[in-house]
């Protein structure tokens, strides 16, 4: 349900975003969750950083700062 969430909030603030479902892709998805040190999903990256999951762009979303990171 967070990736959900964090699809329905890019969405609603017009963000491109590149989806990468890896349901059906275990040993890929536990290679990414290693990678970036994030144990839960969704794994949101913007401009090649680690936001975390939906909470924390929930948070910048709600903060302002998520404007700062997606301009360009």
């Amino acid at each position: 349900p967070y990736s959900h969430r964090a699809i329905n909030l890019l969405n609603g603030r017009n963000l491109k975003y590149q989806l990468v479902d890896l349901t059906d892709h275990p040993e890929e998805m536990d290679n990414i969750k290693n990678q970036w040190g994030w144990k839960t999903v969704p794994i949101i990256i913007i401009n090649g950083k680690l936001v975390g999951g939906y909470t924390d762009l929930k948070t910048l979303d709600e903060s302002g700062e998520l404007d700062k990171l997606t301009v360009g």
